[in-house]
């Protein structure tokens, strides 16, 4: 019995593989880093250089017809006397309104999926669902408003029809960066607040939203930098290009900027491209305005917390 265990154990060890022999190579290791790393300085200089490429050619035609009349004008078929009022008015009306119903909704969401849902079938099959939404073109969401807002509600083509459209647009990018900025806190924290007394919202409220506001601001940031340039949904419910009128209220037809820029870009005048350039440099302004306000905001509350 003793020999048949030996020979069990040697024919066990000649099995064996022969022991692995590392060889560093570190010569090639190091011409294949250098490679990949000039591969990839590369990739990242050509994106550098097409957008500043585009920048500059925007401003070099914008800039000549960034006048005052601009701001104070509605659009024209003259191109001297058109000007962005009204296509402003409605941008600023439309991420003010969007960004009242979107962070409230779409903060909630997050923190019940995250925090309170139970982990069970339908929970997930509503995390899926939603994670997929956030990659959904916009013209769908587009063809749902015009379904959903201008004809079942009958909003018509007013503004608050485009508002709750590109609620919709955004919503999804809202929840899922909310659900990542709430599993970034350690648990650590969760754990300590319960142990002092804490009832499940009081930890949530007073210790999870004040470590993960950063985040979610974060994301709030970058998806209003996604809503403001939409053209396809507004367009699909009906946002007209050509208004010569103050935006009043929420029931009013509206136009906003990409919108005006589109119309510009599509006349065959040489002056409405140059205008269409001044158009992206105002909308630019608005959009990096709109970010350091956001950005503004999160470091003060973060400061203060």
């Amino acid at each position: 019995m003793t020999k048949g265990i030996q020979q069990t154990t040697s024919s066990e060890r000649r099995a064996l593989p022969e022991p692995f022999i590392f060889e560093p190579n570190l010569d090639r290791r190091k011409v294949i880093a250098r490679i990949w790393e000039s591969v990839a300085l590369i990739a990242i200089l050509l994106g550098i250089g097409m957008l500043l490429t585009l920048l500059v050619r925007v401003f070099l035609d914008g800039l000549p017809y960034l006048r005052p009349q601009l701001f104070t004008e509605f659009p024209s078929r003259f191109p001297d006397k058109a000007g962005l009022r009204s296509a402003l008015q409605g941008s600023i009306w439309l991420m003010v309104l969007t960004a009242l119903i979107s962070f409230p909704l779409g903060v909630g969401a997050g923190i019940y999926l995250e925090e309170f849902a139970p982990k069970n079938v339908v929970t997930r099959f509503i995390e899926i669902n939603v994670a997929n939404l956030a990659g959904v073109p916009s013209i769908i969401y587009g063809l749902l408003g015009l379904g959903l807002f201008v004809r079942g509600l009958g909003l018509g083509r007013s503004l608050i029809a485009g508002v709750l459209t590109m609620t919709l647009v955004i919503l999804p990018v809202i929840i899922v960066s909310t659900r990542e900025a709430l599993r970034a806190v350690p648990t650590s924290i969760r754990e300590a607040a319960l142990a002092l007394g804490a009832s499940r919202w009081e930890m949530v409220r007073d210790h999870v939203l004040v470590y993960s506001m950063g985040g979610i601001l974060t994301g709030m940031i970058l998806a209003l930098s996604r809503g403001i340039g939409e053209t396809a949904p507004l367009i699909t419910i009906g946002a007209l290009t050509y208004i010569a009128f103050d935006l009043r209220g929420p029931l009013d037809i509206f136009t906003v900027l990409p919108i005006q820029i589109f119309n510009w870009v599509s006349m065959p005048q040489e002056a409405f491209h140059r205008l269409a350039a001044s158009g992206i440099i105002v909308l630019l302004a608005v959009l990096l305005s709109m970010n350091a306000l956001a950005i503004w905001l999160r470091n003060r509350l973060q400061k203060r917390w």
